[in-house]
């Protein structure tokens, strides 16, 4: 239910299970997506339209994993 609050609220989705570095800025936030195992460093800045995630994925890889790392 908060997540659905935030994302109304913000047009951002981040998962919870997301790793978030130090002085992470989200520039104009609408249609943002981070998921569930992407890794963002320190000082990293995302503007609008962005997604960190995997839109499929296939069963033989649904165990690794599938959003990027950002440094």
């Amino acid at each position: 239910m908060i997540i659905e609050y935030a994302h109304r609220e913000t047009g951002v989705d981040i998962y919870a299970s997301a790793e978030i570095g130090k002085v992470f800025v989200i520039d104009h936030g609408t249609g943002i997506v981070i998921g569930s195992s992407t890794k963002i460093g320190n000082s990293v800045k995302i503007y609008q339209g962005v997604t960190l995630g995997a839109i499929y994925v296939n069963k033989k890889l649904e165990n690794k994993k599938s959003n990027p790392t950002i440094i």
